[in-house]
């Protein structure tokens, strides 16, 4: 099952900033860097869509 807003055209490893044969603790480190970063509750709504898509890009390859 696809989480919501999946895209299959989108390189979610470059949405994370990490390289496709990246361990599961590289993926899962460079979330919480940018949830941090891009957090709503952080930053305001401005940041909501981006926020949106790292946590789908998350839920695509941090999915073992």
């Amino acid at each position: 099952m696809s989480p919501p807003d999946f895209d299959p055209n989108k390189d979610y490893y470059k949405v994370l900033g990490v390289w496709s044969n990246s361990d599961e603790a590289e993926i899962k480190k460079a979330y919480y860097k940018l949830a941090q970063l891009y957090h709503p509750d952080k930053t305001g709504d401005k940041t909501q869509d981006k926020f949106k898509e790292i946590s789908v890009a998350y839920d695509v390859v941090g999915n073992k």
